[in-house]
C-alpha cells in the first residue's frame, strides 16, 4: 500500500447507521481517530436523525436522506470550525445517530399500591399496569440530558425513570378524578388519555421524548376486596333466599339418599329436612275438607342457620345442627344465626353449639 493510499484509508467517506435493533434510541458513529473526509456521504435513513457534534458544541441536525458534505450543507459546523480558506480539508467531528421511530411493546405498573378513598369501601389500595409507545421528540435534548458521551444509548435506560414518571402520574389523576372504584374499568380509555398528557407534559421538554401512545390495562383491587366484592355479587344472584333454601334443602336430601353411608348424623339431617320440607308444602296446601279442624301444630324449635363461603344452609333444628357437629360434619369456620343473634356467629363460639363440638371426656381410671 503506498503512502497516499494508506493516507486516504486513515479518512471516513461514508457516515450512516444500519439499526439491526429495536430498543436504541441514540447511537454515535465509531470514528476513532479517523477523520471525516472532505466530500464525505452521509446516508441518513428513514426513522433516523443525525446530529454533529463538534468539541462538545451541538452543530448541524441531518433529516433523513443523502448528503454530500461540504460547506454550504454544513453551516454551523464550519464556523464553529472556523476555516478561514473554505472547507477544503478533513475534518474531526462525532456524529449521533437518533432513533425517531416508535418504541412499541414498553409496559409500566406501580411498584407500590396507589391510596384513594372510595365513596363505597372507604380508603383503599389499587394497582395499575399497562403498555406505552416511546419516541425520540427533540434530538438535541435528547443528547444534552440523557446521552452525555456515550457510544450506545438503549430504552432500558431509561424504563425505571418511565415507570417512576407514569406512577406518579398516575397517582395524581386518580386521586383529582375521584372515580368510584367500581367504576374505574368504564373509564379506561379517558383516564388513559389523561395520563399519556400528563406523562408527556413531564418528558417533553426536558428529555426530548414523546408518547405517542398509553394504555392502562388493568387497575386491581386489594385480594380480599375483590373476594367481598365476589360475595355481594353472588348474594344478589341468588335472589329469593327462601327459594334458594328450599333448592339447597333438595340438594342435602338427594345427597343423603345417594350416599345412605353417611351414618346416624346424616339421616338425622336428613331427616329434619324432610320434616321442614313437608311443613312448607303443609302450609302451602292448607286442609279443606269440610270443616276438620287441623291438629294444633307442633312445639316451635329455633331454627338455625349455617354460612360458608357466600352460602347458605338451613333451617335445622337445634338437635339435629348439635348431632352434625358432633359428628364432625360441620366444618370449622361455618358461621351459624338463629333469631334473636345479633350477627353471624362462627358456630364455636355460640354457647348452644360449643357443647356439642367439644370432644367427649376422657374415661375414669380402671376401665
Amino acid at each position: 500500500m503506498g503512502f497516499f493510499d494508506k493516507l486516504r484509508a486513515e479518512f471516513v467517506d461514508i457516515v450512516e447507521w444500519v439499526d439491526d435493533s429495536r430498543h436504541t434510541l441514540v447511537w454515535r458513529f465509531p470514528r476513532y481517530h479517523n477523520q471525516i473526509k472532505n466530500g464525505a456521504e452521509l446516508i441518513v435513513r428513514p426513522g433516523q436523525l443525525a446530529v454533529f457534534v463538534h468539541r462538545g458544541e451541538l452543530a448541524d441536525v441531518f433529516e433523513p436522506g443523502h448528503y454530500q458534505l461540504a460547506t454550504d450543507n454544513l453551516p454551523i459546523l464550519s464556523t464553529l470550525q472556523g476555516w478561514k480558506h473554505g472547507f477544503d480539508s478533513a475534518f474531526k467531528a462525532e456524529v449521533y445517530f437518533v432513533n425517531t421511530t416508535k418504541i412499541t411493546d414498553l409496559k409500566w405498573g406501580t411498584p407500590n399500591p396507589i391510596m384513594m378513598r372510595d365513596a363505597d369501601f372507604g380508603p383503599i389500595r389499587l394497582r395499575a399496569f399497562g403498555t406505552y409507545v416511546l419516541r425520540a421528540s427533540d434530538p438535541r435534548a435528547l443528547l444534552t440530558e440523557l446521552v452525555g458521551t456515550d457510544s450506545q444509548f438503549e430504552v432500558d435506560e431509561i424504563s425505571e425513570l418511565m415507570r417512576s414518571i407514569i406512577a406518579t402520574s398516575m397517582a395524581d389523576i386518580l386521586g383529582e378524578a375521584k372515580i368510584a372504584a367500581l367504576d374505574l374499568a368504564a373509564n379506561y380509555q379517558e383516564l388513559s388519555d389523561q395520563l399519556r398528557l400528563a406523562v408527556i407534559k413531564r418528558i417533553d421538554d426536558e428529555y426530548g421524548l414523546d408518547v405517542p401512545q398509553l394504555f392502562i390495562v388493568n387497575i386491581s383491587l386489594p385480594e380480599e376486596v375483590e373476594k367481598a366484592i365476589d360475595t355481594r355479587s353472588s348474594m344478589g344472584v341468588i335472589g329469593d333466599l327462601g327459594k334458594f333454601q328450599q333448592f339447597q334443602m333438595g340438594k342435602a336430601m338427594l345427597t343423603a339418599a345417594e350416599n345412605p353411608a353417611g351414618g346416624g348424623a346424616s339421616e338425622g339431617l336428613g331427616m329434619g329436612m324432610g320434616f321442614a320440607m313437608a311443613n312448607q308444602m303443609v302450609n302451602a296446601h292448607p286442609f279443606a275438607s269440610g270443616g276438620a279442624t287441623p291438629p294444633p301444630p307442633p312445639p316451635v324449635q329455633s331454627a338455625w342457620h349455617l354460612a360458608k363461603d357466600g352460602q347458605t344452609q338451613g333451617p335445622y333444628s337445634l338437635p339435629q345442627l348439635s348431632q352434625a357437629i358432633a359428628a364432625g360434619q360441620v366444618s370449622p369456620g361455618t358461621f351459624a344465626w338463629t333469631q334473636g343473634m345479633p350477627a353471624w356467629t362462627p358456630f364455636e363460639q355460640v354457647p348452644q353449639l360449643a357443647v356439642a363440638g367439644s370432644p367427649p371426656p376422657p374415661p375414669p381410671p380402671g376401665m
